[in-house]
């Protein structure tokens, strides 16, 4: 039974929280259970395994899916919002590796000790460089282990030839994601309208993307960034904090 984090109303890291199950439409709810005799007489059909929680209604409000999940699409599907969207595109990586940069020449290069963060323009940075010019921005808040996994430190490494193409790319400890409550599946947010989550596999490969216009998902994704973004530490600068930690 693999979880997917959805939202919690608590600031502090504590309950309650949901989650969804999986390739089903439930729903698990963490909260303090419900111990007060008088009120557990007044339920009603009550099988010996079940135990009962209390969640502010406002959870639910804001995080409980309201619609039926789309079907995973492959990336290749939404490439053209990255061309096609308004205002902002922002994407929150959670993971501690990717197959798609292991398996590059820039990765072999970089074990094998190469200068890479000066890198030839390739499609993807020069999008971003002509987005930006119309006025678009492109940001992504990075989570980062400690110490920084390979996968990571790789990332760290090509960050400011991204950030040279016009991409705002920042780094948040993990322990600090985890305090603030941020999920922890990869997305892209396109002009604070369309979720597109990542889906991989246990080998880091990206199988595919779900995308949403659901409300309450879009509002949790906007929640995230904004408190993802307001943390987070600029590429230049968290490289030197990573340097001197080491």
């Amino acid at each position: 039974m693999t979880l997917r984090f959805i939202g919690t109303t608590s600031e502090s890291g504590d309950c309650p929280t949901l989650y969804e199950i999986e390739g089903s439409t439930d729903i698990l709810i963490q909260g303090d259970r419900v111990s007060n005799p008088e009120r557990l007489a007044q339920l009603r059909d009550v099988k010996e395994s079940e135990t009962f929680v209390t969640v502010p209604r406002d959870l639910l409000v804001r995080f409980a899916p309201r619609a039926e999940r789309n079907p995973m699409v492959p990336f290749q599907e939404v490439a053209h919002m990255f061309r096609e969207f308004k205002h902002t595109a922002f994407r929150l990586e959670t993971r501690r590796g990717y197959a798609t940069d292991r398996n590059g020449a820039t990765w072999r290069r970089w074990q094998a000790g190469e200068e890479i963060s000066v890198e030839p323009v390739n499609d993807w940075r020069r999008n971003v460089a002509d987005q930006v010019a119309q006025g678009k921005r492109f940001e992504r808040v990075r989570l980062v282990d400690s110490p920084p996994t390979e996968g990571q430190r790789f990332l760290l490494a090509t960050g400011l030839g991204n950030v040279a193409s016009g991409e705002d790319i920042r780094n948040l400890p993990r322990a600090e994601a985890e305090r603030l409550g941020l999920p922890d599946f990869d997305f892209w947010l396109f002009d604070s309208r369309v979720v597109a989550r990542f889906v991989f596999d246990e080998q880091d490969t990206t199988l595919g993307v779900v995308l949403s216009e659901d409300p309450a998902e879009v509002l949790a994704a906007c929640q995230a960034r904004d408190a993802a973004w307001h943390h987070a530490v600029r590429t230049a600068e968290f490289q030197r904090q990573v340097r001197s930690s080491m």
